[in-house]
């Protein structure tokens, strides 16, 4: 199911000016119509939230517009938790978190709920993960990958120690990163990197899972 563009345009339109509620109606409408999580995920909220970076980096937008949008779309997406259980279970885990000082979750959110539409068992940690208790419940849960949200350009600095700790004691676990700090800064930083697996959109991960 595609979402055109004039009810596209309405979301965004609605998401800008802090219209929660038509928001609301346009996602429960879409979920009513059984469209599939993965589409309302990448056409919908990925879409209006990357248009919404762009215009934040531009200032067109300020601070305050930026962190309205995302809080709605934070609604929108436990709206349509109950909908990311399909029964399904690969007998897998995955551990998801932000990297140290990233203080947006919404893609890494969408990533764990991708995740688990696909039966894995995702551990989703939030926002500004220390490296040592990354390491820590990856020790207690076992998963068998760690993936890595990156939404700003300037918090790549820690690619390298967190990639670095997480090979040092975990040897050759596979790791996932991915985020919009890729967008803006590029990928050329992977480089230094073989073995991490760059996923550049929910498309993407629904590729390789």
């Amino acid at each position: 199911m595609m979402i055109d563009n004039a009810l596209y345009q309405s979301y965004f339109t609605s998401l800008l000016t802090g219209d929660k509620k038509r928001c609301l109606a346009i996602v429960q409408d879409l979920l009513e119509k059984n469209i599939e999580i993965r589409e309302l995920y990448a056409q919908l909220f990925q879409r209006s939230m990357y248009k919404i970076g762009e215009l934040w980096e531009a200032n067109e937008i300020s601070v305050a517009r930026e962190h309205l949008a995302t809080s709605i779309t934070e609604r929108m997406l436990n709206a349509c938790y109950p909908y990311t259980f399909t029964g399904r279970d690969s007998g897998k885990k995955v551990l998801v978190a932000c990297a140290i000082n990233e203080h947006h979750q919404l893609g890494g959110k969408m990533v764990a709920d991708i995740f688990e539409i696909h039966g894995w068992d995702s551990q989703f940690l939030g926002t500004n993960t220390p490296i040592k208790e990354l390491l820590s419940f990856a020790d207690e849960i076992k998963p068998e990958l760690i993936a890595l949200s990156f939404a700003v350009s300037s918090n790549l600095s820690v690619l390298k120690v967190t990639v670095e700790a997480i090979q040092a004691e975990f040897g050759d676990l596979d790791i996932f990163v991915g985020g919009q700090a890729f967008v803006w800064a590029g990928t050329d930083i992977l480089k230094e990197f073989p073995g991490i697996h760059y996923i550049e959109t929910l498309a993407h991960l629904e590729e390789i899972l």
